[in-house]
Formats: C-alpha cells, structure tokens, sequence
C-alpha cells in the first residue's frame, strides 16, 4: 500500500519557492518517489528513445520530448499535454522532475500547469490519474541489487499536497 506524506510544492533546495497561496502551488501535482534521481532519469531517457514522434502516451495525456535542462535549478522538465476529455483541448503543463535532496536517493516529480487553469473536478481527476500512472510506471522497474547481493525492498510513493 502506498504511504502519502504532505509536500509542500518545491521543497527540493534548488526547486524555486512558491508562495503557498499561489495558484502554482494548489494547482500542481507533487509526488516523491523512492526511485534513485540517476535511475528515474534514465528509466525517462530510454522511454525518450522508444517515444514515437516526440510522444509518448501515458493513459490519455501526453508526454513531450525532449527532456530539458536548467543547470542552475539543476532541474529537468518535460512538456506534457494533460488530457481532460474527449470533447477539450488538452491542458499545456510541465513535469518537473529533480533530486528531493542532497541526502536522499528519492526523486521529486511536480507537474505545473504552463496556462491558464479552471481548477474544476475533471482537472484534478487528469492530472491525479496522470501522476499515479507514471509514478506506477517508474516503479514498475526489478528491484535493485544492493552491494552484497541483498535485492531492495519494493519502493513506496508519496504524495504531496500543499498544506
């Protein structure tokens, strides 16, 4: 089962701050994952490569290649179109995606919104569907061998809500 803890939006000490009450902030979809950064971003990398036409569906939002970089948040984002249904344009958001510390293994993963946001039920239920799914994703990968032979624990997921 998985454990949710409350995650103030961009916690991470690079991640930019975010007012609490901003709309970023209780529009956005924070996840942290006990999935090492280096592993989480390969595991993006090689779907980059198996993506077709710069896409890569994930349930019925997409994500957009390439991976981006800002060496000075020392962030990587990618581009996602969050679908919320068959007769609406999907939603321009980002998912972020950064180290959750320099003393964890843990990966943070936020996805924004790049527009403008009518914060209805259907956006929420978009953008918590898309969340689970990749995170479900990222975990669905063998357990890693630890030094000595001894296979980690199964990893868990936490989910983050703006207090």
């Amino acid at each position: 089962m998985a454990q949710y803890v409350a995650v103030p939006s961009g916690l991470a000490a690079h991640a930019p701050p975010r007012r609490m009450s901003s709309p970023a902030c209780w529009l956005s979809f924070p996840r942290i994952i006990d999935v090492p950064f280096e592993t989480c971003m390969a595991t993006l990398e090689s779907w980059q490569r198996a993506g077709q036409d710069g896409e890569l569906p994930i349930g019925p939002s997409l994500l957009r290649w390439p991976i981006e970089h800002d060496s000075d948040l020392r962030t990587f984002w990618i581009e996602v179109g969050l679908a919320r249904g068959p007769l609406r344009p999907p939603l321009r958001m980002r998912l972020e995606i950064y180290r959750w510390s320099r003393l964890s293994s843990r990966t943070a993963l936020e996805l924004v919104p790049r527009q403008r946001v009518r914060p209805t039920e259907a956006y929420f239920r978009s953008g918590r569907l898309l969340m689970d799914s990749l995170t479900r994703s990222l975990l669905a990968r063998p357990p890693a061998q630890r030094p000595g032979g001894v296979t980690a624990t199964q990893p868990h997921v936490h989910q983050g809500v703006c207090p």
